[in-house]
């Protein structure tokens, strides 16, 4: 067996699950949040338990550093030699990276240079790779991107019609995001005997992804993660001569604006309420009339994505959800599969749909000419797979 370690290093949190491979078994599992904080909060779960405690974490340095401390103190492995490669999710690969990666230095360059791209990750990641690195200077790192499993699109799916030059001067052309996810669910697709898949992740952040024989082949976010359909904070596709009409009315500059769109949009912005969706669908059945439209508004956009992808695949055999909203809101879930069953041939059980929160079930009756599933992604056991078969090929 091997011990491999999976991170995802935010801006200002530091999630992490420990694996025995090849048996996918998590060992135990937790987060370091509010990083930079006096209060912040550091979490293992091991053994049916889970501890808890509140302390300042000024930096990621500090979150590692109090993570393998735990590791040993609580016995959930007796010497850190035992942990024998690190996986760091990565949001943005670019144009460089169609697999994972050896984390070098070369690998690291790469992901800084990217940083314009992903300014709200690429930065946490390096700091999380980099305080793994410090504390663990043996154990071999392996990068995992988010974008890499959409660099099987072809040009007419992944160029803007922008001048050519800009494409090819500045890279700049659709990436996508949640890669890890959507391979996930195209390989647990395969199970249900499903070829052309259309996966939903939605949550906090959303993206949708056709898929055919395990390929992406078009994702719904673009060249960074405000594209596609609308989220919590972020505004998703919208004609682009919002941004200069909304600067000449506001007297606001770009960089304001792209900020607005950003973080202050999506379901926060139309509905006044909340960028969580679990808020919105309160005052959305409580009457709330704007919390009702940016209902509407976010199922109508997935369902858009949907149809179009139902004819970019020449049909479909599965259509998934997924992620925060996706596995968790049967309310949310119904709004969209309403706006799509008639013209693709759906029969949901919606009673049964009702039910479902966090498990894999299909909701689909067997006389539905598409078959729909909730099914939980895992990114983490990605990331802890690419390890292990780095492991076993001896290339780390």
């Amino acid at each position: 067996m091997s011990k491999v370690m999976a991170v995802n290093a935010g801006s200002s949190s530091l999630k992490y699950k420990l694996y025995d491979m090849p048996e996918e078994k998590v060992i135990c599992s937790g987060m370091a949040d509010k990083i930079g904080h006096d209060d912040a909060k550091f979490i293992l779960k091991y053994n049916g338990e889970k501890i808890e405690n509140t302390l300042p974490i000024l930096d990621h340095t500090k979150a590692v550093a109090l993570l393998l401390e735990a590791l040993t103190k609580y016995g959930v492995v007796d010497s850190l030699d035992e942990i024998e490669c690190v996986g760091h999710r990565v949001v943005q690969g670019g144009k460089y990276f169609s697999k994972s990666a050896e984390f070098d230095a070369d690998t690291e360059h790469k992901i800084d240079i990217l940083t314009p791209l992903d300014p709200l990750h690429a930065q946490a990641h390096l700091l999380g790779y980099r305080a793994f690195r410090d504390a663990l200077p043996k154990v071999p790192a392996i990068a995992v991107f988010d974008t890499a499993f959409h660099q099987t699109m072809t040009e007419e799916d992944y160029l803007f019609p922008i001048p050519y030059e800009y494409s090819r001067d500045f890279d700049c052309r659709r990436y996508g995001a949640h890669g890890t996810s959507h391979n996930y669910l195209a390989i647990k697709g395969e199970e249900y005997g499903a070829k052309r898949i259309i996966s939903c992740h939605i949550g906090s952040g959303s993206s949708l992804a056709a898929i055919n024989n395990g390929k992406c082949v078009a994702t719904s976010m673009g060249l960074t993660p405000l594209g596609g359909v609308m989220m919590g904070t972020r505004t998703g596709d919208m004609d682009p001569s919002v941004m200069d009409y909304l600067a000449t009315c506001t007297g606001k500059d770009v960089h304001e604006l792209y900020d607005i769109f950003n973080k202050k949009s999506g379901f926060l912005g139309v509905s006044g309420i909340s960028n969580d969706t679990r808020d919105v669908e309160e005052a959305d059945l409580g009457g709330n009339k704007q919390a009702h439209i940016a209902s509407l508004l976010f199922a109508r956009r997935v369902a858009d994505y949907i149809g179009s992808y139902f004819v970019r695949l020449g049909g479909a055999d599965l259509i998934i959800f997924s992620a925060g909203i996706g596995e968790n809101s049967p309310y949310y879930r119904e709004l969209i599969l309403r706006d799509v069953e008639e013209a693709l041939g759906l029969s949901i059980d919606y009673e049964l749909n009702k039910t479902v929160r966090g498990k894999e079930v299909m909701i689909s009756k067997p006389d539905s000419k598409v078959k729909v599933a909730v099914i939980p992604t895992d990114e983490e056991v990605m990331i802890a797979r690419d390890c292990y078969k780095r492991i076993k090929e001896g290339k780390i």
